[in-house]
């Protein structure tokens, strides 16, 4: 057989372990392509609002990180359920590296919502704000849920009691998202203004490039985190069944080795037995 085109074991290997496709790296370049053009279009082209002044800018970046965290913990949700369903890892690792992708944005969102907040309201934090509140209990739920993740325990185990938790978190996301409307006396926050009409020409479309932007950053690192906690898990398989071949192999040893010592003393013991 002809070894031209053959890969070696070692291509072969770290092909397995890798966490990058053709798809992510040509995603991976419209996304260094785009972001400098997002910030551009936020901070350069697009004039300050007659309100907000220049803390609109941040609304581009600030709008789109929250809605995909509502994307995210949702999709842990859907993977919480699937697993309880058909006890999938594929959904049990699809839930959780949602999870991880959507700590990071709603962290995001607490942060740029705080920088925006301090020249918009004179505050960078407003206890009595119920979608602050409400958020930042949706940020530490969730990250609760990757601590309960880290504990050690069987994996099944793990999963089904993470997979209720993800679920109880995602019931929080429409309290969050309605919080304005429901309690709109308790709340520093306006209404959508996108829904309202406010957002209009260069500023909407500033708006629409920001959200497929941070949609491909999200893309991107779901895709990413799946395949890297898939092949984590993948790669401890792989070492706990390595390690009971050869805890077998060495019982195997030492079986033959504790019966073929057997076998020699008794022909010692027994000198004038069969030659």
């Amino acid at each position: 057989m002809s070894s031209v085109g053959a890969a070696s074991p070692q291509t072969a290997q770290a092909a397995d372990y890798s966490v990058s496709s053709r798809g992510t790296r040509l995603l991976g370049v419209f996304i260094l392509v785009s972001v400098p053009v997002l910030l551009l279009f936020a901070f350069v082209f697009t004039e300050a609002d007659d309100t907000m002044e220049d803390a609109v800018r941040l609304l581009y970046i600030h709008v789109p990180v929250a809605v995909l965290t509502y994307v995210a913990f949702s999709l842990t949700a859907v993977g919480s359920v699937a697993y309880l369903w058909k006890r999938s890892r594929w959904w049990d690792t699809v839930a959780h590296a949602a999870a991880e992708v959507g700590v990071v944005f709603c962290g995001l969102t607490l942060v740029t919502g705080s920088i925006w907040g301090r020249p918009t309201w004179n505050t960078w934090w407003e206890w009595g704000d119920v979608r602050l509140v409400t958020t930042l209990v949706l940020f530490l739920v969730f990250v609760g849920y990757l601590a309960f993740r880290s504990v050690p325990a069987e994996p099944e185990t793990r999963a089904k009691r993470a997979a209720v938790i993800g679920i109880i978190g995602a019931i929080n996301i429409p309290i969050v998202n309605r919080s304005v409307e429901w309690w709109e006396n308790n709340t520093l926050h306006q209404q959508s203004s996108l829904t309202d009409g406010q957002l209009e020409d260069l500023t909407l479309f500033t708006w629409f490039l920001g959200t497929v932007v941070l949609g491909a950053i999200f893309v991107w690192l779901l895709i990413t985190r799946f395949r890297l906690a898939w092949l984590e898990e993948e790669i401890d398989r792989h070492g706990l069944v390595t390690a009971l071949e050869e805890r077998r192999a060495e019982s195997h040893v030492g079986v033959e080795a504790a019966v073929g010592g057997s076998v020699v003393g008794g022909f010692q013991d027994n000198p004038g037995g069969p030659q």
